[in-house]
């Protein structure tokens, strides 16, 4: 006979025996011991945290009669009755599970409130587990809304979903809302331990670490992995084994990029992306991982003690973190995080995550950063949202090769201002950056990315802050005011803000968008352009393509 899967073998059976509900468990035990039961309750969340299980749990405590047959509904089920056996192995017939994704029309929801007239059968109550709910049609719901407010007493229903948003308001307000949280990394960890320890399976932590964060959250997707991981190390379970079967990468390499980056080596760059493509790794994987420790870097230097001393990385991050400034963290993070979902428009991902180690090489906050090394000529592509140009000479044509590389022909060259040399001073703070950081929207955003810092007089009385527009119209009182109070809130002192009118020198939030725009649409339009179905069209049938219908992703 074959095993079961670890998923299905560690289910829990009792409320005990779940992880990470904590929330769940004492409000539905509690209801249980008291006997204050609701007749309905919705169960949301991810994947594999534990929804369905619950719902079996709840029917086996509503239904079990003790090991003597005298028992009462209990928040500790005994597990030995026939209720209790019948429930765990799926044969109970008072427990009805219906999957909403597959029987999702009125006739099925009516069919199965037309039974939940009748007695339960063998048991005090008849439950009704509906998974996925969130499936089913207008109609489906409206046909359960008078039965779902006023169910017989002998009956209860559980719902499911992992999008709660699709159930209308009326259904959702007839039932106990419970939100199941995803499954933290330690959380996961600790209970792969308490496995494989049962098992008698040997394994590495850091190999359940990686397992643990690849299921995001989903305990069930952690020991669907961790069987995975038994077959495929045939024996240990090890952290090199567990990152070949799911392509992930290893933490050195991650290390040897940033140090590269600090190194400004774009041969080395390129190298650790070449050697990643013959290793066939994930590069979404990759950059997943990549801003994950970038993300803790910036914690690091912020918040010191964030860094905790079992991370095997730990050293390498409190290293790393005084090597790079906070802006450099904060602009590799955001690029890294932008370039992940435009790897699918690249030529093939190896491309696409060369270009991004090429792009946070050639990209420095505030002006002074470096461009790319000779071995790796740059090229124009679309600027991150959050970096500021450095320079204001015309960006340099990309070479034979690299257009060969490319999917078209890159957009040309534009021209773009120079960042005022006071943004990136310890006095003067970098306004471009601040503007997209403060939480202001409507007319005060639209004042904030049309301005340039010209004096920033700090003092202890608090801050004069001194700003050129070339919309005076957008300068109300009320935006001023607004966009005062914002920079106070982010500074913790009082700031006041003098407007005056004139051309902006630098380079503006507004500015920086219509360029990145302005190139998307140009590398669209040439895309469209040089594609082989395009162009046949255009031979074949004379078609055209009608300017300006070209809108970039």
């Amino acid at each position: 006979m074959t095993a079961l899967a670890l998923a299905r073998s560690w289910r829990p059976k009792t409320f005990s025996q779940l992880v990470g509900q904590d929330h769940v468990v004492k409000a539905l035990t509690h209801a249980l011991d008291q006997g204050r039961l609701h007749h309905a309750w919705l169960f949301t969340g991810t994947r594999g945290v534990g929804k369905t299980t619950i719902a079996r749990i709840m029917a086996k405590a509503l239904n079990c009669t003790g090991e003597d047959g005298q028992g009462k509904m209990t928040s500790e089920p005994c597990g030995k009755c026939p209720a209790c056996l019948e429930i765990d192995a799926g044969r109970f017939v008072d427990y009805i599970e219906m999957d909403a994704a597959s029987n999702r029309g009125v006739d099925d929801i009516a069919a199965l409130l037309e039974k939940a007239a009748y007695a339960p059968s063998n048991a005090r109550y008849k439950v009704y587990m509906i998974d996925e709910v969130h499936m089913l049609t207008n109609h489906a719901f409206n046909a359960m809304l008078k039965t779902l407010e006023e169910p017989p007493e002998h009956v209860k229903f559980i719902l499911a979903t992992t999008d709660p948003q699709k159930i209308p308001v009326t259904i959702l307000s007839r039932c106990l809302q419970f939100n199941l949280k995803q499954m933290p990394v330690p959380l996961i960890v600790e209970h792969l331990e308490k496995v494989l320890a049962a098992e008698k399976v040997e394994y590495e932590v850091n190999a359940l670490r990686v397992l643990a964060k690849a299921a995001q959250g989903s305990m069930r997707d952690a020991l669907s992995l961790t069987d995975q991981a038994i077959a495929y190390a045939a024996g240990k379970v090890t952290e090199e084994s567990v990152r070949g079967m799911l392509g992930t990468l290893d933490d050195a390499y991650l290390i040897r990029i940033l140090d590269c980056l600090i190194a400004k080596d774009g041969a080395s760059l390129l190298a650790i992306a070449n050697e990643m493509g013959e290793r066939s790794m994930s590069f979404s994987l990759a950059l997943q991982d990549l801003s994950s420790l970038l993300q803790k870097i910036a914690s690091a230097q912020v918040v010191p003690e964030s860094v905790l001393d079992d991370w095997p990385e730990a050293g390498e991050i409190r290293r790393l973190a005084t090597q790079f400034t906070k802006e450099e963290a904060q602009l590799f993070y955001q690029i890294t995080i932008t370039s992940r979902p435009d790897l699918s428009l690249a030529p093939d991902e190896q491309t696409g995550f060369s270009m991004t180690l090429l792009r946070m090489l050639a990209f420095r906050p505030g002006g002074g950063g470096g461009a790319a090394t000779p071995s790796a000529p740059p090229v124009a592509s679309v600027r991150p949202a959050s970096a500021v140009p450095s320079t204001s000479a015309p960006a340099a044509k990309v070479s034979a090769p690299a257009a060969k590389a490319a999917v078209a022909p890159a957009a040309p060259a534009m021209k773009v201002a120079t960042a005022p040399a006071a943004a990136s001073s310890v006095d003067h703070p970098d306004w471009h950056s601040l503007m997209r950081q403060l939480p202001v929207k409507g007319m005060v955003q639209q004042l904030a990315f049309q301005t340039e810092l010209q004096d920033w007089v700090d003092s202890a009385a608090g801050v004069k802050a001194t700003i050129v527009t070339p919309m005076p119209q957008l300068a109300s009182d009320a935006s001023i005011g607004r966009l005062a109070d914002a920079l106070t809130a982010h500074f913790g002192k009082p700031v006041k803000i003098v407007i005056e009118k004139g051309e902006v020198e630098g380079t503006t939030v507004a500015k920086v968008d219509a360029q990145i725009h302005q190139e998307k649409r140009m590398n669209a339009e040439q895309m469209i352009a040089a594609d082989p179905f395009i162009q046949q069209l255009q031979k074949e049938f004379g078609a055209t393509v009608v300017g300006g219908s070209v809108k970039p992703l």
